[in-house]
């Protein structure tokens, strides 16, 4: 308990080198098997974890002009892409990120709210893969912190743990880690913009490109919105390369180039993984994407000193 109330008071001051121009409320409830996360009375976000999905995901992630979720919770192609979400295939021979529940599932048991108001809220969650009838071959443990450092600005703090229960091996594949899937309207097969901290662009530039952050945006009803996924500089493979289609999806995963075509974590071998996600008005010039991801890994080193000065503290 006391190291998920260290980590939560990380999460949280996590938040603290965006720029607060007009920090917003935010307000987080359990209601019908989700966390709902309100700003100023209006949700923006929920994260679902019934029993019967196959992983837990986040839907909307409504804009800051639109109101409208910049992401979509199911649609061709490729329908098992849920918004925002975690999981990978190939993991001891199941499947955590499509197909039939009994290939895998990540199974939520019920997050915990550790702030539920102010100008960020946070919760926990604790999840196990499985298959049915069988034990559980991995424990995660999620630590998610949201903010809206503005009316234009949304902020979501994701860290997870995996551990594995028995020893793991995980084979080449595209199916993997954390990745967003944005409605069509903001794809760049409509028009719109992908784009990497390099400035390569579209799914011709930015696939297989090692990047600390890549950003999708475009307009709808005259409003121009986005996402940006950070990579937190701490993660194994930093900078992860990054799986990118133009029909609106993107991943940093270094799984679709893993050395040797796998990945053997053994039993207790625990993998920490962590992503800022930037919800944001305008395009990424206008959002000042570049500068947030600085201010981000500023953090991060800042962080990391102070742990490693900690007698036995931990590097992340």
């Amino acid at each position: 308990m006391k190291r998920i109330i260290a980590l939560a008071a990380l999460l949280l001051a996590a938040l603290a080198p965006i720029a607060r121009t007009e920090p917003q409320e935010l307000a987080a409830r359990l209601e019908d098997k989700q966390v709902v996360i309100t700003i100023a009375d209006q949700v923006f976000t929920c994260y679902k974890f019934a029993d019967d999905q196959k992983y837990p995901y986040f839907h909307p992630v409504n804009g800051p002009l639109t109101g409208n979720s910049v992401t979509t919770e199911t649609s061709e192609p490729y329908p098992h892409h849920h918004s925002l979400f975690f999981g990978c295939d190939r993991v001891n021979g199941g499947n955590y990120w499509q197909e039939a529940n009994a290939r895998g599932q990540i199974i939520s048991q019920g997050p915990r709210i550790i702030r539920d108001s102010g100008r960020r809220v946070m919760f926990t969650d604790r999840c196990l893969w499985k298959q049915p009838d069988k034990d559980p071959i991995i424990e995660d443990r999620r630590w998610i912190a949201v903010a809206a450092p503005s009316q234009t600005l949304r902020v979501i703090d994701f860290r997870i743990t995996l551990n594995p229960l028995v020893d793991v091996e995980i084979l080449k594949t595209n199916h993997s880690l954390f990745s967003a899937r944005v409605v069509s309207e903001l794809s760049v097969a409509s028009g719109g913009t992908l784009i990497n901290a390099e400035g390569l662009t579209g799914e011709k530039g930015t696939f297989g490109a090692a990047s600390a952050w890549a950003d999708y945006s475009g307009t709808r009803d005259g409003k121009t919105e986005g996402l940006a996924i950070f990579q937190d500089p701490r993660n194994r493979w930093f900078p992860s390369k990054w799986f990118t289609r133009d029909y609106g999806f993107f991943s940093p995963t270094p799984m679709y180039w893993l050395e040797g075509d796998k990945l053997n974590l053994s039993t207790g071998e625990a993998l920490t993984l962590s992503y800022r996600v930037i919800v944001h008005a305008g395009n990424h010039d206008q959002a000042d994407i570049p500068a947030l991801w600085t201010e981000y890994a500023k953090w991060v080193e800042e962080m990391s000193q102070r742990m490693r000065s900690r007698p036995g503290g931990p590097a992340q």
